[in-house]
């Protein structure tokens, strides 16, 4: 299936390792031009080399917390590409703890890197969107949205208000063309599930498919909601989680 991606423009933030990488490898592999933000430049240069497609790939050293430098960032990527079409934001998640355990403090940095970075970057990206008539925005929440994780709360915090920013964006900016979706990953093997658990790989028969998701298929989810094909599919709140959610909705 053609997913007619080639030309469009793409950034991609926590794009060096995990979910992000997929995205991006999707996105590549479609034929699109993506910028890759991460705040290590080595491990840029690594993800940039598992790239393989028609499209291209650029790469930006940046911190999506912090928050100032984010609409120079965007700028930058346009500057590269000549325009954002494509905005995947994704961002490491906060330290874990219970609400015993967590100090005031934390709470914060934890709604800077998980909901308040997407809102900057929508805000920088989705008017030139709105004007050209086309654009997809895509956020990688986690399943703890759709059920809190009792030892996430930080998560399932912000990522909460971002699922409620970008439903009340969604509904907003359709009729100019721009999609706005959430994907939520349940069990994925990636640098952040191994730092959680001591044996990721035991996980697996939590998951009614007895394996762990596959970056690389997430990131192929990811660009169908960036094709053509899914411009029906807006505000919607997509489980990636091989069946583990139990809800109905």
């Amino acid at each position: 299936m053609d997913l007619a991606l080639t030309g469009r423009r793409a950034l991609v933030t926590g794009a060096s390792s995990g979910l992000g990488l997929g995205c991006a490898q999707a996105l590549v592999a479609e034929g699109a031009t993506v910028t890759i933000v991460a705040r290590n430049a080595e491990k840029l240069a690594a993800a940039t080399a598992t790239m393989h497609g028609p499209g291209t790939v650029h790469t930006l050293v940046g911190d999506v917390s912090d928050l100032e430098s984010l609409p120079a960032l965007v700028a930058a990527a346009e500057a590269l590409t000549g325009g954002i079409d494509i905005l995947v934001a994704n961002a490491g998640g906060p330290p874990p703890g219970t609400f015993a355990t967590t100090p005031f403090e934390h709470y914060e940095p934890a709604l800077r890197l998980n909901l308040l970075s997407t809102v900057a970057m929508c805000q920088a990206t989705i008017p030139a969107m709105r004007a050209r008539g086309w654009g997809r925005v895509i956020a990688i929440t986690s399943m703890s949205v759709r059920e809190p994780i009792a030892h996430l709360i930080l998560s399932n915090t912000a990522r909460a208000g971002l699922t409620g920013f970008l439903k009340t964006v969604a509904t907003e900016v359709a009729a100019d063309g721009v999609t706005v979706n959430t994907l939520q990953p349940g069990l994925h093997l990636t640098d952040r599930l191994a730092g959680l658990y001591d044996d990721p790989s035991g996980l697996a028969a939590t998951i009614p498919t007895h394996t762990l998701g596959d970056p690389a298929d997430f990131g192929r989810i990811a660009a169908f909601l960036c094709s053509d094909a899914a411009k029906f599919l807006t505000g919607t709140s997509i489980p990636v989680d091989g069946g583990a959610s139990k809800g109905l909705q």
